[in-house]
């Protein structure tokens, strides 16, 4: 039996400029919550799947992160560390490196770059989206289209860690009603 074990973490928030040919998101910050789940089982990436699953986020795939800038513009990600550590790059080139371990989450807004530059070889992510979102792997400065998208794409309901009233309601809610 697999019980989610997500705890009350503390939360970065961190919002991104456009960088290059990476759009990033004006308006959502990143928010990377620390040690958000106590990764204790023989399968930690199902901890996630089911703390992600309980909050509306659907579980899409269990891997890495590209050793490349990419970015995504038809869904929301969020990104749980079940095993190992990395070095990410988010931002696009020239970004901020974060370095992440087993129990992080990063919950990235669309635009948002992010790119491997180092990992364990036991590095293991859950990628997770709203309902309805997916992620198409943008290498190119976005189109015009891609831009609308960015800005028009839903919001989702809950935080996939923290649930109803959880970072995304404190800090993206926020940024949102600021632009109203």
């Amino acid at each position: 039996m697999v019980r989610s074990q997500a705890v009350d973490a503390p939360v970065q928030i961190l919002l991104l400029k456009s960088n290059s040919w990476v759009p990033n998101n004006p308006r959502l910050p990143v928010l990377i919550y620390i040690k958000a789940i106590a990764v204790q089982s023989s399968d930690p990436a199902a901890l996630f799947e089911k703390t992600f699953s309980a909050n509306g986020w659907i579980p899409q795939w269990r891997y890495g992160i590209y050793d490349f800038h990419h970015y995504h513009t038809e869904g929301h990600e969020v990104l749980g560390i079940a095993s190992g550590f990395a070095r990410l790059m988010l931002g696009g080139p020239d970004g901020r490196v974060f370095e992440v371990s087993a129990g992080d989450v990063l919950l990235l807004p669309a635009g948002t770059g992010h790119c491997n530059v180092g990992s364990s070889d036991d590095f293991l992510v859950v990628g997770a989206y709203p309902p309805g979102q997916h992620p198409d792997i943008c290498l190119e400065p976005p189109t015009p289209d891609q831009l609308a998208n960015i800005d028009l794409l839903p919001f989702p309901g809950q935080d996939p860690v923290q649930g109803l009233h959880g970072a995304v309601s404190r800090y993206w809610a926020q940024a949102l009603s600021a632009i109203s």
